[in-house]
């Protein structure tokens, strides 16, 4: 849903195309598992040898016929990478598109960003970049009997978490076998154009914010770190607080609508290198139905106080 190397909104006009590629297939006969005639991969390495050829050669087709711009792999972990052949099968995909994008789920140490999936990170990830697998529901395929639908406020509140820790959202609805899109994932994606539409500054070719405890709020920077922005899902008390910002503030605005807002400075020393509170007067009717987003244009890139304060020795 945000643009990190590459992934979210392309830049050009071209649209990208990802496919999704399961390498374990548990239906095939030569697939060493719930198999009708059950085998084990080292007790019958050329007939494992036969599915993994029949791999490549699906791939081939897929790679040859559609020039895919991602491959979203599945199902790596009941083999290692080099019973995969995961090395020579990159390889084999980069030579169709030198600018393939890869997942995780070739193995270690073959893909170009993490999957996590389901749960949303608390911390985040190691990885440079990431993305988090999200069903709309509790269901990756259709299941007519699963209502368990999230709300759109609840995944744009999990979609904001992840621009706050540098990552994607990648989210996920099942077709109706007649192929139609179900009303509730319709209302979902709808509510969801609304929002990013909106605040698209906000998302694309951003980074992640400022570590937490500075703002009680997701936040994130512009690529050169300059602005920043902070999301709301919640009215405040008076005013929002930013601690520990050293820089001097140009200027505030509303996200989507360009209302100016006024700060003030609580707290601040002349005497002393620590920055005081910057307070933002929000007014109400400025405030976005689900989440609203301030944008902060600072005199240079974000320059923070990590430091644990002094005593006054004098006044």
């Amino acid at each position: 849903m945000s643009c990190r190397k590459g992934l979210g909104r392309p830049t050009d006009e071209r649209f990208r195309k990802g496919i999704y590629f399961s390498v374990l297939d548990w239906s095939h006969p030569d697939y060493d598992r719930n198999t009708r005639e059950t085998f084990r991969y080292k007790n019958d390495p050329a007939r494992f040898q036969k599915f993994v050829d029949f791999n490549f050669k699906q791939l081939e087709e897929l790679s040859s016929k559609y020039n895919p711009d991602l491959y979203w792999f599945d199902g790596d972990w009941e083999h290692t990478p080099e019973e995969w052949k995961s090395a020579e099968l990159k390889s084999k995909l980069l030579t169709y598109n030198k600018n393939l994008i890869i997942n995780s789920r070739l193995g270690p140490g073959y893909g170009d960003y993490d999957t996590p999936e389901q749960r949303v990170p608390v911390t985040r990830p190691t990885s440079e970049y990431w993305e988090l697998c999200m069903t709309i529901n509790n269901s990756w395929g259709y299941q007519g009997n699963d209502h368990s639908y999230k709300s759109p406020s609840d995944l744009l509140r999990i979609f904001v978490d992840c621009l706050h820790m540098g990552g994607n959202l990648l989210i996920d609805f099942g077709p109706k076998p007649d192929g139609t899109i179900p009303e509730e994932a319709e209302n979902i994606l709808s509510e969801f154009g609304r929002w990013t539409s909106k605040h698209e500054s906000a998302i694309y070719e951003t980074q992640a914010g400022i570590p937490d405890g500075h703002v009680y709020a997701p936040t994130t920077l512009s690529a050169d770190k300059t602005i920043l922005y902070i999301y709301l899902d919640y009215k405040v008390n008076e005013s929002l607080a930013i601690k520990g910002l050293k820089n001097k503030i140009q200027r505030f605005w509303v996200v989507g609508n360009g209302t100016k807002l006024q700060a003030r400075e609580v707290g601040k020393m002349y005497w002393s290198a620590a920055p005081g509170m910057k307070h933002i007067n929000i007014p109400d009717n400025v405030y976005d139905k689900d989440i609203t987003v301030l944008a902060v244009l600072l005199d240079g890139p974000v320059d923070l106080y990590r430091e644990k304060g002094q005593v006054i020795e004098s006044n």
